[in-house]
């Protein structure tokens, strides 16, 4: 399933001491830095992928050359994010995050993600995020699942493009607001409920407690995604056809 939004606490407390602003956790801010990463797909065949951020920026690509291509951007020195990878048999499993117990962000701090993964390998991808601005650009990704849990502030996610598997999605919450972009020419089906706010789905038919697009039934792959919880609106954009069915 794809998540997207969830309930989380997350504390922000901003200090003025000696000249410079410190982070909740006390931890001064400092210059900033960008650093790249480089993770190597090695034998697995398919990857299952954890993001963990507790606030900030995040954006995700397709495009990689290798599984991932990583910068991070941040100016709190315990903040640098944990990179793991491991492969068991056939499976790959990476995970991303800030480091446990430095979950704050406020005033000048600075945390920047921008993660770029292969098109290459089937990927299942969960997404936490406590606050801050998540952008997931996913076309061409070889997805099976994505599960996002974001507490607040502004989603996008870009579902468009060809698929080649089915997809089934989930987008659990907190408050602020979500767009889903969607492809014209692939099945999509979306069930919402659960608390949620204003619902934009220009060009979507209901089924029951469903919005549907003409390609629903129709096409040989299916996206089903389910929206729930206290989001505050959700826009649902179609994209442009392909052309096919």
């Amino acid at each position: 399933m794809v998540s997207v939004i969830r309930n989380s606490a997350l504390a922000i407390s901003v200090a003025l001491m000696f000249g410079t602003i410190a982070c909740d956790n006390g931890e001064p801010v400092g210059e900033t830095r960008t650093e790249s990463k480089t993770v190597q797909l090695g034998a697995a065949k398919v990857v299952r992928v954890e993001l963990k951020m507790g606030a900030g920026e995040l954006k995700v690509t397709g495009g990689a050359i290798d599984l991932l291509n990583a910068d991070f951007t941040y100016n709190v020195g315990p903040w640098k994010p944990e990179v793991q990878y491991e492969v068991s048999g056939d499976t790959g499993h990476l995970t991303v995050q800030q480091p446990p117990g430095s979950n704050g962000h406020g005033g000048k701090t600075r945390y920047d993600w921008a993660l770029r993964f292969s098109n290459e390998v089937p990927i299942e991808m969960t997404v936490e995020q406590g606050a801050g601005s998540t952008n997931l650009d996913l076309v061409g990704l070889e997805l099976s699942k994505l599960k996002v849990n974001i507490g607040a502030g502004e989603t996008t996610i870009n579902l468009d493009g060809k698929w080649k598997n089915d997809l089934a999605a989930s987008i659990h919450g907190g408050v602020g607001q979500a767009t889903l972009k969607l492809p014209r020419d692939v099945g999509v089906r979306v069930v919402a409920h659960g608390g949620l706010g204003a619902i934009n789905a220009s060009g979507f038919s209901k089924d029951g407690d469903a919005y549907v697009n003409d390609a629903y039934g129709k096409s040989s792959v299916t996206l089903r995604i389910e929206v729930e919880g206290g989001v505050g609106e959700i826009d649902l954009e179609m994209g442009e056809s392909s052309g096919t069915v």
